[in-house]
């Protein structure tokens, strides 16, 4: 039976691009998509694959200086037509600088790698067909640079570049920039907020800071002032401050360019900055999905069998919650560890005052060049004179799933470890990291070795695997725990 299908509309699932290219490939005109028959025969290169000198032909005699003159070709790959279309063009023929560059940084690369100096006349098929997978490769990152910098939230453009290997994005990974709240989990938010028209200058009653017995976080320039380990109180959505207000800092998100890149000593992604960063400068948050003490145990156990986590405790006051950014989180992802880090983690809380749920911010604690990468120290220590209480600890609870506590100031608190008779003192702002984990608090390739038993760790149930660390830094302990 013929069913009337006027005004029926179906999402197409072609995007504008592709259409254009079809109407040029079938000839066919459609204003709409602004193919008209001046621009019936436009072409666009999407790479190149493939590159060769030969002789003009016709030209038997040497040039003027003596030598024979040749033609350079590039094979093109032409966006939105499918392989067997490639076509051989000449130099002068391609517009296309960037492209040019790309292939033959890609070209050198490789060259280098085989310990060869000379660009040979014609390429080999190894050569071809890796200049192709590079060219691929390179768009698929595009792709997932592109994808991370829609998120909403960016402020800063996030760069991603590898030319170490043909890895592209990671499986399973969403980029985001705000916390995933898991199941079973309430945020409360702020139901009031200051009466301050200048917090630096003229705080009421002590600004947020104050009505939770701390001082002020930050100087005019928006650098952190207060000491690691204790918390920062910013101003939230209910306050009468502007967002220019100088106790909004880590809520305005990531202020520096930073590069998701593979690095070259086999510690797998990192992050560098792309600009110089200030001492105490606010870096980024480490954000994920908070989940449960209890789930954390199990997805504990999960992570320990593929030999990498993402588990970052929140133990400010209590050991409730964790963040999980295996799955679900942001550039701080990537970051590897140091033993001389860049950086320094600090508790900080916004629009949600519960202590037990605090937000984990990077500052800088020193000045950080161009191309700097960046990194925090998974065993960071605090107050030199009491190491006790400011290292992250290192037993494994019942679970294999480690528990350590974080920094703070004050007496010495009780650390709820599963499984681990023994007491800490509470530390806020260290990384919670599984001690499994190799090297970085999610890559694997970082550290290696074969699990040893700790004499230090009388009580404690299970067996810890002594990590080498391999940052490379001149004071490197050679185990991160």
């Amino acid at each position: 039976m013929a069913e009337d299908l006027k005004g029926c509309q179906v999402v197409c699932k072609v995007t504008t691009s592709q259409l254009q290219t079809l109407c040029r490939h079938e000839g066919i005109v459609c204003l709409d998509l602004g193919v008209n028959r001046k621009q019936m025969h436009n072409f666009e290169v999407e790479y190149l694959c493939d590159y060769k000198r030969t002789l003009v032909p016709g030209r038997k005699t040497a040039n003027a200086t003596g030598v024979l003159k040749e033609r350079e070709f590039y094979l093109v790959k032409w966006k939105g037509y499918p392989d067997h279309m490639n076509t051989w063009e000449p130099r002068k023929n391609l517009r296309c600088v960037e492209l040019l560059r790309q292939f033959w940084d890609d070209v050198f690369l490789e060259l280098q790698r085989q310990k060869k100096t000379i660009v040979p006349n014609r390429f080999e098929k190894e050569l071809s067909s890796y200049l192709e997978q590079r060219a691929r490769h390179r768009q698929s990152l595009q792709r997932w640079e592109a994808q991370i910098n829609s998120v909403g939230g960016l402020t800063k453009r996030i760069l991603v570049r590898n030319r170490v290997d043909l890895e592209g994005p990671p499986n399973n990974f969403t980029y985001i920039n705000n916390y995933k709240v898991g199941e079973g989990i309430s945020m409360t938010t702020m139901a009031v907020g200051c009466e301050c028209t200048n917090c630096l200058e003229n705080p009421v009653g002590g600004c947020c800071p104050g009505v939770s017995g701390h001082g002020f976080a930050y100087n005019e320039c928006g650098q952190v002032k207060v000491k690691p380990g204790e918390p920062i109180y910013e101003c939230n959505n209910m306050c009468r401050c502007g967002p220019d207000c100088p106790n909004r800092v880590v809520q305005r998100g990531v202020q520096h360019t930073l590069c998701i890149f593979k690095t070259d000593n086999g510690r797998g992604w990192g992050v560098r900055t792309c600009e110089r960063i200030r001492r105490h400068s606010f870096i980024m948050e480490y954000v994920g999905e908070i989940i449960t003490t209890e789930e954390a145990e199990r997805r504990g156990q999960v992570y320990d069998r593929q030999g990498a986590t993402y588990l970052f405790d929140l133990d400010y006051v209590e050991d409730e919650y964790t963040i999980d950014a295996a799955h679900y989180g942001n550039v701080s992802h990537f970051v590897n560890h140091s033993c001389n880090p860049n950086l320094q983690v600090y508790n900080v809380f916004i629009d949600n005052l519960d202590e037990r749920l605090p937000r984990l911010a990077f500052f800088s604690n020193r000045g950080i060049s161009a191309g700097e990468e960046l990194t925090f120290d998974y065993n960071m220590q605090i107050d030199p004179i009491d190491v006790e209480s400011t290292k992250m600890d290192s037993n494994f609870s019942m679970t294999r799933s480690p528990k350590r506590a974080s920094l703070v100031t004050g007496s010495p608190k009780k650390v709820h470890m599963t499984g681990s008779p023994k007491t800490s003192p509470l530390m806020t702002g260290s990384p919670k990291k599984d001690p499994l984990m190799t090297g970085s608090p999610k890559k694997d390739p970082l550290m290696t070795g074969s699990p040893k038993k700790d004499p230090l760790m009388t009580g404690s149930p299970k067996k810890r695997a002594r990590m080498e660390c391999k940052c490379g830094t001149d004071n490197c302990r050679g185990y991160l725990f």
